[in-house]
Order: C-alpha cells, then structure tokens, then sequence
C-alpha cells in the first residue's frame, strides 16, 4: 500500500520558458518576490529563460508570469495575486507595482545570458546568483544572498544576507553600491583599477589588498579613500558584517 506525500511536500507545475534574441546592450530584467533567480552564461545567441513553481500550500496557478519587451529589453516578472483593497500587481521595466500577501508560491527562475546582454535580477526573498556572465549587471534581493561573477561590472544589495562580486572592469561608468544590514561584503577587483571608495561597517571590520590613500578622518569601522588616482565611486555599507576588497586571482 502506497503512503500519501507529507502536507508538506513541495510540488512543481507550471513550468514556464521563453527564448528571444536581445542585441548587446539591452538588458534581460527578472523580477520576481518569492524564490531564487540563476543566471549563467549562454552558450548560444538567445537569451532563455525558465521558471519552476512550488508552493506548500498556496495555488501555482495564481501566480502568473509575464513578459513584458521595451526599447531597453525585455522585463520578466511573476505577478502574484493582489491582496484584497490593493491595485492589481503590474509588470513594468524598472520595477512596476508588485505585492503579495500569505502567498508560499516561490518562482525559481534560471536565465541563460549571452555575452554583452545586461543582466538585471531581483528579488524578494531568495537568493540571486549570476556566475560567469560577459556583460554589467546588477543583482538584488531583500532576505537572500547574491552573487556575481562577470567580465563587466556589477553591483549588488540585499538586507539579510552577504554579497560577493568578482568584477572584471577596470572602469566604470558611474557610481556602484553594495549594501546590506545582516552580512559581510566581498568586492573582487583587478589590479590596476582606478576608484573612490567609501566604506562602513557597525560590526566588522574593513580589509583591503589594495593600498588606499585615505582622505579625512577614519577607522578601522568607516574609511573613505582612493584606490590609485581615484575615478567613479565605490560604495560599501554594512552594519553587521566585514568589507574586503580583494584583488582578483
């Protein structure tokens, strides 16, 4: 005689895909609330996208998935059922207004990303990794870790959790922050960069590869300095965790 699965058990339906071609320098933009999103590199010309729903006890069917194309790209978000009183959650290109309320539906959605396409991945709880990217990209989340690794330049923030970048730009265009309360911040540059940098940390301490000359007052919690001739902003904030700028091996 068979037993019945635990109330418990996690099951997966409605699987979603999409495929598009994006010229370099568009962006692919995921943005969902509950669940992990994963990018890697693509071995192909295509950007894809996949997504797998699970839920305790929530209905995956209510939440649905849209794609949305623009002059920047294409926005892929999970649309989650509106609480009750509250506008309809709508999917827009930069953000777009999204809530959920009680729903256990979580989204994990894996991107395969050419080289020279942007990434742009967000979350609310879960993780976002992007590992082996060619292209900029930014990863956010708000109870999650995030990760990315990538020949361009990143920047990444989440709330509780830790952030590691490994950036191969030497350059960038404009100011890059990493932030998070509840974690510690590892920024991995190539040597040679040129850079401002202000860091602060409540609990933990800031630990450099790089020689800084430090510019006004500054401890072993907050510093604000140059690496090289200095150039655009570095900006790390914790408060609990430690700041490490490391040179990439």
């Amino acid at each position: 005689m068979g037993h019945a699965p635990p109330v418990d058990a996690q099951v997966a339906k409605a699987d979603f895909s999409w495929k598009g071609h994006l010229a370099a320098g568009k962006t692919i933009e995921i943005r969902g609330i509950n669940g992990d999103v994963t990018a890697q590199i693509a071995t192909g010309p295509d950007v894809e996208v996949t997504a797998i729903k699970t839920s305790r006890r929530s209905d995956p069917e209510e939440v649905r998935i849209e794609v949305v194309p623009s002059d920047d790209g294409v926005t892929i978000c999970a649309l989650y059922p509106a609480p009750r009183r509250k506008p309809d959650n709508e999917c827009e290109p930069g953000g777009g207004h999204s809530d959920n309320e009680n729903n256990d539906v979580k989204v994990h959605f894996t991107i395969k990303v050419p080289a020279g396409v942007r990434f742009d991945g967000h979350t609310v709880n879960g993780d976002v990794s992007a590992k082996g990217l060619k292209s900029d990209l930014a990863v956010h989340t708000v109870n999650g870790e995030v990760e990315a690794t990538t020949t361009g330049y990143a920047e990444a923030g989440t709330v509780n959790g830790s952030i590691y970048v490994a950036m191969g730009a030497d350059h960038w265009p404009r100011h890059l922050a990493y932030g998070t309360v509840n974690g510690g911040i590892i920024l991995e540059l190539p040597d040679g960069i040129k850079a401002d940098v202000e860091a602060s940390t409540m609990n933990g301490e800031i630990v450099s590869d790089f020689p800084l000359t430090v510019s006004g007052r500054f401890g072993p919690r907050k510093l604000s300095g140059t690496i090289g001739d200095g150039g655009p902003l570095l900006s790390l904030r914790t408060v609990n965790g430690t700041i490490e700028l490391k040179k990439a091996r």
